[in-house]
């Protein structure tokens, strides 16, 4: 077999035609091996997935480091299953990735209004999200991995795919992939995660009548992330950063200076409205502005949707009703257990009111259908990095919010049934593009659909498990507010503040009404809404650190001789923003583990490691460490 893909394999045969990579042979790629590797690798990704996602709001896809990780792993332990068991475990890594970046949007929005969710309740929901973003998603796959093939060219399944085929590259990529986790730890270790003996957040801050702040957080995985996403999602989301923090912020703090003595924030008495500082305008004020700006781009998202729901559902049933052929039988057996799974769970978490468990669980899952077909569509034209999945669950959940609203459920332990409902359907849309993704390279490499089937259920449910864990071994973190927060998250904290404010009915409306209005201008000017919304919404700091990221690949591009060169470059630089996702979000959180529990303790930098001027020096250090392996790396490596 040639190291490549045919021609075929982008289309102009028919799906039925198409000749797989594999086409002769055992179409098996697991084993008891594959199946223990492929289960490191989902909680390994789904571990690194849920802290880089509460850290930044952003989450970088797992099948292209799964498939290099699972080359060397098949190489070392199960060189007789070859591409498919690398298929096998790509997978794996994405199922674990595809449930930790559903979950980590909805379910730490309980500990953010203040409520608390077991272990149980998670892996129910959880686990029921899984089972029915699978089962959806394999009774349309002949329809979109056969029949749509070449028409829907699942952008990201093609790069797995050729990644895949490519292997002699494997073992170069992991090596920077190995740099990256390194340069990822060490900083990790100084900082703030683990010995805590050296400052990594660059300050400035003006509290005079021009207030202002910009700060930088030197972190690796963050600058790993702005390498992957590249320089125009990385400046547009600094874009919103500097309209909250040089526009929005001091036009607020003008009129502090005028208000009257007496009157106060509205949701914090102890603080006078002229006495605001910048970090109490930014959470009681900023804060929701940017949260009214999420909101429109969600539901403008959603309402842009709704052409490709109609035609989505419309061809799903045109082509199952012309072919007859739909999800095998276990399949249907993974489906009907999610449904089972979804009302035992709905039961457990709506506090014995049995109405509510039926009612909401019967929208719920309607409402996951919808969402999780359009997921395996949408896939197939922008892939999972570039999914909207913000926009289909804040409509999802206005709506459910609306049905508590109208039967009059609106106390706290209603609301967290809610977020808990929530969390159902956002793993349902996540795991089903997910899902969708990994059987098209299935599809393309010559697998078996039905293996794939099940070694990715197993790997969202040990993804479940492992963020549920995740997220309650945090939760101190995560419910923390004012200067001790080290967690942006973005999505659960509009989430958060969307339904406990419409159930209240203390949403402050005038500024999430003007961050509406300012969304509706956005769009208006053709500019990316929710990307904006984001950057307007995350801390400065964390989005400085991601365009100094797409500054060094910018900076890699300009300085490359060749297009060939600039090529090599690039991909040995994104393996080596791979491992610092990995290094940094793996020993960060293990960090933070460490300090939970009380083993780390320590009285954090003092004197010059505590100054900018450290920050600075760690900085500069992990500028040249990044870029000096990517710039040495040579068109030869490639060929190796």
């Amino acid at each position: 077999m040639d190291n490549k893909l045919s021609k075929g394999a982008y289309g102009g045969v028919s799906g039925k035609d198409y000749v797989p990579y594999v086409s002769s042979g055992s179409k098996s790629g697991g084993n008891v091996v594959v199946l223990i590797i492929g289960i490191f690798l989902a909680a390994l990704f789904s571990a690194s997935t849920a802290y880089s996602g509460m850290k930044s709001g952003l989450t970088v896809a797992a099948g292209i480091p799964g498939s290099i990780i699972g080359s060397a792993f098949i190489a070392a332990f199960a060189k007789q299953k070859g591409i498919l068991g690398k298929n096998l475990l790509q997978g794996m890594s994405s199922g674990g990735e595809s449930v930790a970046s559903g979950i980590i949007f909805v379910l730490p929005a309980i500990l953010l209004i203040g409520a608390k969710v077991t272990f149980l309740e998670g892996l129910v929901v959880g686990v029921a999200g899984v089972l029915f973003g699978i089962g959806i998603a394999s009774l349309v796959h002949n329809y979109l991995m056969v029949e749509e093939h070449g028409k829907l060219m699942y952008p990201e399944s093609m790069a797995i795919s050729e990644t895949l085929v490519a292997s002699e590259g494997a073992g170069e990529t992991m090596k920077y992939m190995g740099i990256g986790f390194g340069i990822a730890g060490i900083i990790t270790v100084v900082t703030s995660s683990f010995l805590n003996v050296a400052n990594n957040v660059i300050s400035y801050v003006n509290e005079s009548f021009y207030k202002w702040k910009f700060e930088v957080e030197v972190n690796p995985l963050l600058l790993g992330i702005g390498f992957i996403v590249g320089i125009d999602v990385s400046l547009t989301m600094f874009a919103g950063s500097i309209l909250s923090n040089f526009g929005i912020m001091p036009l607020i703090g003008y009129f502090v200076n005028l208000g009257r003595n007496g009157a106060t924030v509205w949701n914090d008495p102890s603080v006078a409205i002229n006495a605001m500082q910048v970090k109490d305008i930014a959470g009681s004020y900023v804060k929701y502005i940017g949260a009214g700006m999420m909101l429109s781009g969600g539901f403008i998202g959603a309402i842009k949707l709704i052409p490709t729901i109609v035609a989505s559902i419309k061809e799903t049933m045109n082509a199952k009703s012309s072919n007859g052929t739909g999800s095998s039988s276990a399949g249907n057996v993974i489906l009907l257990s999610g449904i089972v799974i979804t009302f035992i769970g709905g039961f457990m978490i709506s506090g014995g009111n049995i109405f509510m468990a039926i009612t909401a669980s019967i929208l719920s899952l309607f409402l996951s259908l919808l969402f999780a077909i359009v997921s395996g569509r949408l896939t197939g034209t922008i892939g999972t990095s570039n999914l909207p999945v913000s926009g289909m669950t804040i409509a999802s959940i206005v709506i459910v919010t609306l049905l508590f609203v109208v039967m009059g459920w609106k106390s706290p332990a209603n609301n967290k049934s809610l977020l808990l409902f929530g969390t159902f359907i956002v793993t349902v849309i996540s795991v089903a593009a997910g899902y969708c993704q990994s059987q098209k390279v299935t599809f393309i490499v010559g697998g078996d659909k039905n293996e794939m089937q099940k070694y990715f259920a197993i790997a969202g449910i040990v993804g479940t498990v492992v963020v549920i864990g995740t997220i309650l071994l945090l939760s101190t973190k995560l419910s923390m507010t004012g200067d001790n927060v080290q967690f942006a998250l973005p999505q659960a904290n509009l989430m958060a503040t969307l339904t406990a404010g419409i159930m209240s009915g203390e949403l402050p409306w005038v500024m999430v009404i003007t961050g509406i209005v300012m969304g509706i201008v956005l769009y208006i000017l053709k500019l990316p809404v929710m990307t904006i919304a984001i950057g307007f919404y995350l801390p400065i700091a964390t989005n400085s650190i991601i365009l100094i990221g797409a500054l060094v690949r910018v900076f890699i591009e300009k300085t490359s001789k060749s297009k060939e060169d600039k090529e090599v470059k690039i991909a040995n630089g994104i393996g080596l923003s791979s491992g610092l996702v990995a290094g940094g979000s793996i020993l960060g959180l293990v960090g933070i583990v460490l300090q939970v529990t009380g083993v780390l303790k320590g009285n954090g930098p003092s004197g010059f490691s505590a100054s900018n001027g450290m920050a600075f020096v760690i900085l500069a250090v992990l500028i040249i460490a990044t870029i000096i392996p990517i710039m040495k790396s040579k068109v030869k490596d490639a060929k190796k």
